[in-house]
Parts: structure tokens; C-alpha cells; sequence
């Protein structure tokens, strides 16, 4: 029995994608959707906000703050709710309504703010700017702890210290490369800090016509995959865990998602679907008997 649902993040199940994905190569995936804020974004929620507390920076009782495209948000909700913080999620107005009703629902006040240049579904850079800038001055109006998960060394250790040791356990230590999008980055980078010194590759993904990390520009800002591809190379990013970069389009995300849930059975996010995508050409490049590992970072429930 878990003492409270903060013990229940992480350890999540380990899938092979063999329907979606027969060969050559084998792609298996974290089913992070099984975190009870329905998210990979509950690891560096609990991280962040048990690290604040230990560090006397988040006082008993006072309000977390963060802006959040609803995954980070949810698993801060889920966070504060059992260590009891109020928490305020301020979203772009173009995440998808189904983020916003599941952050009210988990007891958090959500703030939107408008679109400076994207439109529904589609948020982009400057979008998450807006936002961000809002969260700064509601934090310091109210006395909150801004988490800043861009920035935050949290979102690193978190899947350094839990994603990367489970996916090397799970495997056996038979891991060629892992794959996974990249938004604040933390996801990607804690994961390899664990995986390299095993020898494993690291691919990151993006959207085509946002391939900031692979060609340094930015057609169009506006892509399908909500909480990654942001058009700027993030913070924390470490070019020297990164070995290669998959470059996704919309509609092939979108073809992705459809054979996940008619092969798979898992119906999940637009981000998921990309690092499947990506893991499934990773796999058949590096040949038959590659072991290609991603996350499967949410549920499609949020995107309805």
C-alpha cells in the first residue's frame, strides 16, 4: 500500500511495440500515462517541489506557481494537492480544453492567457513566452514558489535519477538508444545523463517545420505536438548527449497516433506518438537486433 499518491509516480510499465512497430529493430516504450497525473511530467513535478521544500525556498502551506502546457501542471496538482500548496496553472489559451478541465478538476486555479501568434492546438514559442511571463508576476503578486521547469534543475535529476535507472533495469541492460521529444528538454537530458555511460544513444525529437536543434530555424511555428518543439533551443540542453535528431511532420504524427490505438490499444497524445515515430526509424536504422526505448509521455484523453 503507497503511503499517499506521491508514491505511486514512477515504476511505470515497460511495452514492447511489436504491433506497431515488427521490425526490424525493437521499440519499447514507458507507459508514463500510468502516473496518476497522467503524465511523465508527475516525475519532476515531485522532484521540484519536495527539493523547494527541503531548501526552505516553498514554505508550509504557500502557493506553487508554473506555467504549463497541462501535463507539468497536472502532476504539480497532484503534488501540491497531497502536500497542501494551492497551486495556479497559467496555460496559453491554445492547450487543448480537456488539459484545462483536468487541472480545475484536480483542484488547481487555471489562468489563461492569450495567444500571441498560435491558434487552438497549436502553441508555439512566443505563446509559452506570454505565459511564462504572467506566471512570473502572479508569483511574485501572491508570494508563490515560481517552479520554472525550463530552468529548474529538477526536471533534469528526475528522469536522471528515476527514468533513465528504470529503462536500463527493464531492458536487462540491453538498450541501443533511447528517443524521446524535446520541450523544456528535461525528459531528454536526465534520461541520457543515466543512459550514456551505458553506452546508449540518445535521439531527439522535433516537429519539421520547428527543427530548431537540427537546422537552426524555424519555418512555422505552429505544429500538432502540444509541449514540445518550441522553436528555441531549451536551457537545460545538452548537444553532447544527443547523437542524432528525428524530424516529424504533422501528418505523420497524426497516422502514428491512429496505429497506436488500432494496433496497440493505447490511445495517447500527440508527443507519444511523435517519439514512437521516431523510435520506430531509429530501430530500423540501427539494425535487427536494436533495443530502441521512448516514453509514451501521456494519454490522448487530454487532447479531446
Amino acid at each position: 500500500m503507497h503511503a499517499s499518491a506521491l508514491d505511486s509516480i514512477g515504476n511505470t510499465p515497460l511495452l514492447a511495440l511489436d504491433r506497431v512497430h515488427p521490425g526490424p529493430g525493437r521499440v519499447v516504450a514507458k507507459a508514463e500515462y500510468a502516473n496518476p497525473g497522467g503524465s511523465i511530467k508527475d516525475r519532476p513535478a515531485r522532484q521540484i517541489v519536495l527539493a523547494a521544500r527541503d531548501a526552505g525556498v516553498l514554505a508550509e502551506g504557500r502557493p506553487v506557481v508554473e506555467m504549463t502546457s497541462g501535463n507539468m501542471g497536472a502532476g504539480l496538482a497532484v503534488v501540491c494537492a497531497v502536500l497542501g500548496h494551492p497551486f495556479v496553472a497559467v496555460m496559453s489559451a491554445g492547450n487543448s480544453p480537456a488539459r484545462r478541465a483536468m487541472l480545475e478538476g484536480l483542484g488547481a486555479e487555471v489562468v489563461l492567457v492569450p495567444q500571441v501568434e498560435g491558434r487552438p492546438g497549436q502553441v508555439t514559442g512566443k505563446d509559452v513566452r506570454a505565459a511564462a511571463a504572467r506566471a512570473v508576476s502572479l508569483a511574485q503578486e501572491r508570494g508563490g514558489y515560481y517552479v520554472d521547469q525550463f530552468r529548474n534543475p529538477g526536471s533534469v535529476a528526475a528522469h536522471a535519477t528515476t527514468t533513465g535507472p528504470e529503462l536500463w533495469n527493464q531492458t536487462g541492460g540491453r538498450l541501443d538508444a533511447f528517443v524521446a521529444c524535446v520541450g523544456s528538454g528535461g525528459t531528454f537530458v536526465g534520461t541520457m545523463t543515466a543512459l550514456r555511460p551505458h553506452g546508449v544513444q540518445g535521439v531527439a525529437v522535433e516537429p519539421a517545420k520547428a527543427a530548431i536543434l537540427s537546422r537552426g530555424r524555424v519555418d512555422d511555428p505552429r505544429h500538432v505536438i502540444q509541449g514540445c518543439g518550441y522553436g528555441v533551443v531549451p536551457p537545460k540542453w545538452q548537444a553532447d548527449l544527443c547523437d542524432h535528431v528525428e524530424r516529424v511532420t504533422d501528418a505523420e504524427v497524426v497516422a502514428t497516433r491512429r496505429r497506436l490505438a488500432e494496433r496497440e490499444g493505447l490511445f495517447v497524445g500527440f508527443s507519444a506518438a511523435a517519439n514512437v515515430l521516431a523510435a520506430s526509424r531509429t530501430a530500423a536504422r540501427l539494425g535487427e537486433d536494436a533495443v530502441v526505448a521512448t516514453v509514451l509521455c501521456d494519454t490522448g484523453l487530454k487532447y479531446l
